[in-house]
């Protein structure tokens, strides 16, 4: 199949190096070039996405059998419609249906219409004269969100970015001078996240593995929200402190939302991602994205079977998946990102690296292109988003960080990335927070976990080389 792929971050050389491996011919289209992604594509397009005309006609050009949209602002901008409108399928919603992602207010208040019980308490802002009589009305940690995209950095969470009430207040008010689409204000709930991404077509809704993201650049969850660090997955495709049924409450509120959007009036097909928070009350709303998650996108897609990937993302494009096409390792992943030194407020692009790329294929992991530039091969330059990303599998969650770990001693030059992502005692810590949120100062959870010790093997016999259907 003739596969359009749009956009220019390492998710999009996940996607692009997963159909290439499945044998189909990629096309790329996208504002820069990535290193990664335009050897692997028979013609490039560098045009923004976010413009439909010119990444249409390429399309029409290169007779292109169905498109693939990685990031969401070509989404908001409706190249999804564009290219609908040309007879082209995508792995995309509609500009309507990407609403879920790009309007946080409509999202809460379609899971409010739909008595879709997954939100904490919030209120929706747009004059600023409103901001200190409703802050005034939590009675507990709070953050300020804005309404509209913010890449995920521009959430502030009382506790982590700000500290009095009246600091949030002032944010929310400067985010409303700024004239953007308005701020919600959030009850901080207690927790740990995780994502759930699922293929959404007209014959079904069909989950990917869970993944647990770390947003802020800095070990020991410090420092600046980011487009994510890195991320895990579990061996079973569930996470330490999230069992199936948890899985499964948060996989219901997918297929609410998806049959209340089209009640309203708005039918979707592509990839929803809910992002959640696992509290003592089961599993909170976060965010919708309407698209593959970055970097949860690089852990997932890391464990497709080879083989028929085209003819997955083709089914979810037309509407109608074969369930069988489902087969995802049942391997633990860990992704590491490789930023430069500052990011994400003062990232100082320019800095140089040097990848022994041969040694890192040895080490059997994935490396997946963002924003860099190559002078020479393995020889690369960091831009001031993230640069590239490092993915391992094992058997188990800690042992996959080990692999990536190994690879990162390869990796020379000036550069930062986060050490604590995966490691035994990072999620053993998390295990441990959700079972004390049940039962405080317990050491066990009277609700079952996912596994009896964090990122062990599950208690089936299954071995590593066995599929999973979801």
């Amino acid at each position: 199949m003739r596969v359009l792929v749009v956009g220019s971050g390492a998710r999009e050389h996940a996607i692009a190096a997963t159909l290439f491996r499945a044998h189909a011919t990629v096309f790329a289209a996208g504002p820069r070039a990535n290193v990664g992604i335009d050897p692997l594509a028979a013609a490039t397009l560098r045009a923004d996405p976010t413009i439909p005309g010119p990444v249409v006609a390429f399309a029409k050009v290169q007779r292109i059998d169905y498109a693939v949209i990685g990031p969401e602002a070509p989404l908001a901008a409706g190249l999804g419609d564009a290219l609908r409108a040309a007879d082209i399928p995508v792995v995309g919603p509609s500009k309507a249906g990407a609403r879920i992602e790009t309007s946080k207010q409509f999202c809460r208040e379609l899971l409010a219409k739909y008595r879709i019980d997954a939100s904490p308490k919030y209120v929706a802002l747009r004059n600023a004269d409103e901001v200190d009589a409703r802050v005034a009305e939590f009675h507990g940690p709070f953050a300020v969100k804005p309404v509209g995209l913010s890449a995920g950095k521009g959430v502030w969470v009382q506790g982590n970015d700000f500290e009095s009430p009246a600091e949030g207040a002032a944010y929310a008010k400067k985010l409303l001078a700024g004239g953007g689409e308005g701020v919600l204000l959030e009850e901080k709930v207690e927790g740990e996240e995780f994502s759930l991404m699922a293929f959404v077509t007209d014959s079904g809704i069909y989950p990917l593995p869970l993944v647990h993201d770390y947003k802020r650049a800095l070990d020991n969850d410090v420092g600046n929200n980011t487009g994510g660090m890195g991320s895990f997955s579990q061996r079973d495709h569930l996470l330490p402190f999230v069992a199936q049924s948890m899985r499964d409450r948060a996989l219901e509120v997918l297929r609410r939302t998806v049959e209340a959007l089209r009640q309203d009036g708005i039918p979707y097909r592509g990839v929803l991602y809910g992002g959640f928070m696992m509290t003592a009350a089961g599993p909170v709303l976060i965010e919708f994205n309407a698209r593959f998650g970055d970097p949860e996108a690089l852990n997932v897609l890391s464990l497709y079977e080879d083989g028929d990937f085209d003819r997955l993302l083709y089914g979810v494009a037309t509407g109608r998946v074969d369930p069988t096409l489902m087969t995802f390792r049942l391997r633990a992943t860990v992704a590491k990102y490789v930023v430069a030194p500052g990011y994400p407020e003062a990232p100082k692009a320019g800095a140089e690296v040097t990848v022994d790329l041969p040694a890192v294929e040895a080490d059997g992991v994935h490396i997946y292109f963002g924003d860099v530039e190559s002078k020479l091969p393995g020889k690369y330059v960091l831009g001031s988003s993230r640069g590239f990303a490092l993915v391992g599998e094992s058997s188990a969650i800690w042992e996959a960080t080990k692999r990536v770990e190994a690879s990162l001693g390869r990796v020379k030059g000036y550069y930062f990335a986060r050490h604590d992502i995966g490691t035994r005692a990072d999620v053993t810590k998390r295990t441990e927070h959700v079972r004390g949120l049940f039962v405080p100062g317990a050491k066990a959870s009277p609700l079952p976990l996912s596994v009896a010790a964090p990122g062990a093997p599950p208690s089936s016999a299954a071995d590593d080389s066995q599929v999973i259907s979801s």
